[in-house]
């Protein structure tokens, strides 16, 4: 999904509805790095220097993580795979382990609605909880204050707009042929965004998944 589309808020609602893991490949190559293995130094090194890490390395991490006993019943990817090569060779890892297809979600939002959203971010400077202003779920209880722990809440600043926008072009030209690929395998499923509260969105996302 495109950046502020709310695939986060979905992964942790669908982790949480069908009791499967929710796995970050960038969770994985942050856990392997902190670890004194020779792939954790590599990967440490690689992330240090700003090196893309190589996709044989996360296929590495990704098969250990799949193959474990929790990911039995399924499981969320998220953030990978981010091109039509990584595409390719979790399709192969797939079919090597003898693994469902599964579905691919697509979180479609206009980049202006996604702009006002990123926008109207706020945070809790103490516990690091989220909220948004135009998202009715995602408003605090009370003005300005964290529902968490109760600190005052504050503007995110890690993103002006001309960063988002250059962001939100980089994504949808780099996952353009990503989508179209998955289209053609018939597993790719849109999901408008609009102005509809997380909710109703959920609701779509379940809908696609117990078919």
């Amino acid at each position: 999904a495109p950046p502020a589309a709310g695939k986060g808020t979905q992964s942790k609602l669908v982790s949480e509805e069908y009791n499967i893991p929710h796995i970050s490949t960038g969770d994985l190559l942050r856990e392997e790095a902190s670890k004194d293995t020779a792939l954790g130094r590599q990967i440490k090194e690689d992330m240090e220097k700003g090196n893309l890490v190589s996709d044989e390395v996360i296929t590495t991490l990704l098969k250990n993580r799949i193959t474990s006993s929790d990911c039995k019943n399924g499981y969320i990817l998220d953030g990978y795979p981010r091109n039509i090569t990584q595409a390719k060779i979790y399709n192969d890892l797939l079919e090597e382990l003898n693994y469902d297809k599964g579905v691919v979600i697509f979180f479609d939002i206009d980049k202006e609605r996604a702009l006002k959203r990123t926008l109207s971010r706020i945070i809790c400077g103490n516990c690091g909880s989220s909220y948004n202003l135009l998202v009715e779920e995602l408003k605090p209880k009370k003005e300005n204050i964290c529902n968490r722990c109760g600190h005052e809440l504050k503007t995110r600043n890690d993103d002006p707009e001309e960063v988002f926008i250059h962001r939100f072009d980089t994504y949808i030209n780099s996952t353009k042929e990503l989508i179209d690929y998955y289209d053609k395998l018939g597993l790719l499923h849109h999901i408008e965004v609009l102005d509809k509260p997380a909710s109703q969105i959920f609701e779509e996302v379940k809908k696609v998944l117990n078919d």
